[in-house]
């Protein structure tokens, strides 16, 4: 797996259910290789369409769980509300997931790898005259692709942080939905093109966000900073998780406003990371910001996101114990 691009080997099959109009179909099994759809479908032509992103692992006690399923079926609901698409059953859907993963069982790796679960919804009304309305049919369907770490868990990241730009619409940020991340695509790519960073932390009006795929957080020996959730930004759950295991391991979890300034006052001594379901958490070592670079922490190892990082992988891997409840069993 580690010659294979991440997020581009598929289970054989998908599970599928369709709404209607007025309900969910039976779920179905269909291969994963191909996916019909009318020329017309809303969501080609009006982005009318969400997913998610959460993982399952094969644990140290031979078990495959599912790390907060029941969060990840909620905040795709929310999704689909803040799009107007039939919400998903949540029942429907949790079973559409584990059908999929017991039937492949064999197929989710070993620690580091994972299984990449990628629910995804997306309007189907035959429509390209329904701009100003929602589709009332749509199609739900579960994607899983086995895959290696995202991001190795020793590697840095370079980020710029810009003042000028938002990731996408204030009031859509909390949504899961293709168009966010087509919204910063561009700048990200400018960003990597003139600086040779990997990523850019969005701080309108220095307001620290996020970045087009992760959430930021401002980290010590004894405390952990991250801004409060909004409707700006994506409310991470591999970042309610962190936060959670901080106040666990005794550090202080602060959700404030952080502004870019301090943000390159507190890497002169603090450790920055960025935490994402695919990233889990990963250090910051270069801060661009007002064409300068400012390195995180004089580039002393980020010892407290690592200890952050791995306290959650041990979580994953009922290596420590689920006291949180966040580990679903497949079977």
């Amino acid at each position: 797996m580690a010659s294979q691009e991440f997020g581009t080997q598929f289970f054989d099959e998908i599970t599928c259910s369709e709404f209607d109009g007025s309900t969910w179909s039976a779920v179905s099994f269909q291969a994963s290789d191909a996916l019909v759809l009318h020329p017309a479908s809303h969501a080609l032509h009006y982005a009318s369409e969400c997913f998610e992103g959460l993982k399952a692992f094969r644990t140290s006690t031979g078990r495959i769980c599912v790390f907060r399923l029941d969060d990840h079926i909620s905040r795709m609901q929310n999704s689909a509300r803040q799009l107007c698409l039939p919400v998903p059953d949540a029942a429907q859907m949790r079973q559409m997931i584990l059908v999929l993963l017991n039937k492949y069982a064999d197929q989710v790796p070993d620690f580091p790898g994972t299984a990449y679960i990628r629910p995804t919804l997306i309007g189907t009304d035959r429509s390209i005259g329904r701009a100003a309305s929602p589709s009332r049919t749509a199609l739900l369907y579960i994607l899983i692709s086995p895959v290696g770490d995202y991001i190795s868990a020793d590697a840095k990241v370079s980020v710029l942080l810009d003042t000028d730009n938002l990731r996408c619409a204030p009031h859509f940020g909390a949504v899961k939905s293709g168009g966010n991340y087509a919204s910063a695509l561009g700048l990200v790519m400018q960003a990597r093109e003139k600086y040779g960073v990997e990523q850019v932390i969005f701080a309108p009006n220095g307001d620290v966000q996020e970045t087009a795929a992760t959430n930021c957080l401002l980290i010590n020996d004894t405390e952990v900073i991250t801004k409060p959730l909004s409707n700006d930004f994506l409310p991470g759950i591999t970042r309610d998780s962190l936060l959670k295991v901080a106040a666990h391991l005794g550090y202080q979890v602060t959700e404030r406003n952080i502004d870019a300034d301090e943000l390159i006052d507190w890497a002169k001594t603090g450790e920055v990371a960025l935490s994402g379901t695919a990233a889990v958490l990963v250090p910051v070592s270069e801060v661009v910001y007002h064409e300068n670079r400012y390195s995180v922490n004089a580039g002393n190892p980020s010892v407290n996101t690592m200890k952050l990082r791995q306290y959650l992988n041990a979580l994953q891997q009922e290596q420590a114990p689920d006291s949180f409840g966040w580990l679903t069993p497949i079977a």
